[in-house]
């Protein structure tokens, strides 16, 4: 985990356009803000901007966020769209060089998807000196790092079936897991638990999700498509004690 302590939160290191996840530190809270409907990419950076000037809190407080798009990306157009992202954190001063420490889901709902990329929600750092643990682990599919490309790397690839998404389940939530553990927080510290798919859950629900995580907790399950063509489980989940829809 890398601290960024003028910022209040650490992040654990991904790819160009997120982190793996962020962690308050100590002093500071996280505190998540949801649209009550998403909000294209420019009307919501402008939003976020408003809210964290009205917070008093500088730009480099946002550190996570919720995007919802129209339809899965190509791996073309998911790259093209990234950059016009990045673009709006960079002149905000939030990238750390070439590096990227917020961290992102960006999801596809089946019904009703709105008509461009846009936020549905976003998290920010700020002072708390009573705060306990708080943090987002990025939402992660079913893709191994590494491959050249994300067709190559895509787990059970193409199989719906039970046993082809136990196989894709098991990997995100190894690799959930895995940043969790980079992060220095678990299970016992979330609030959410989310999944993203549109294929049942239910024959794998309770021994391989709830059974392996907070069964206390539940889980939420959005009706939605990972960001990229072929992918077809995405899970993501946080810890945050306030949240707000504006």
């Amino acid at each position: 985990m890398q601290a960024l302590p003028e910022r209040g939160y650490g992040y654990a290191p991904g790819v160009f356009q997120y982190s793996c996840g962020v962690v308050a530190l100590p002093g500071f809270r996280l505190e998540r803000a949801r649209f009550r409907v998403p909000v294209p990419l420019a009307e919501g950076f402008a939003r976020i901007k408003a809210h964290l000037e009205g917070l008093g809190l500088p730009l480099t407080a946002f550190c996570a966020c919720e995007l919802r798009s129209p339809a899965p990306f190509s791996e073309a157009g998911f790259a093209a769209f990234n950059k016009i992202y990045a673009g709006t954190l960079q002149e905000w001063g939030v990238f750390l060089g070439e590096t990227n420490p917020v961290a992102r889901s960006n999801v596809c709902p089946e019904v009703a998807p709105p008509g461009e990329p846009g936020f549905f929600a976003f998290t920010y750092a700020r002072p708390d000196a009573a705060a306990g643990a708080s943090f987002v682990v990025a939402g992660n599919g079913e893709a191994r790092e590494g491959g050249a490309t994300y067709e190559e790397s895509i787990v059970a690839r193409g199989d719906t079936s039970p046993a082809g998404l136990s196989l894709k389940c098991a990997h995100v939530m190894g690799e959930m897991e895995r940043r969790m553990g980079v992060l220095g927080v678990n299970y016992a510290q979330a609030t959410a638990v989310n999944l993203y798919t549109v294929f049942d859950p239910h024959p794998i629900l309770a021994g391989e999700v709830l059974g392996r995580g907070a069964p206390a907790l539940g889980i939420e399950w959005h009706y939605c498509r990972p960001p990229i063509v072929g992918l077809d489980w995405e899970m993501d989940c946080r810890g945050i004690p306030v949240e707000l829809v504006i």
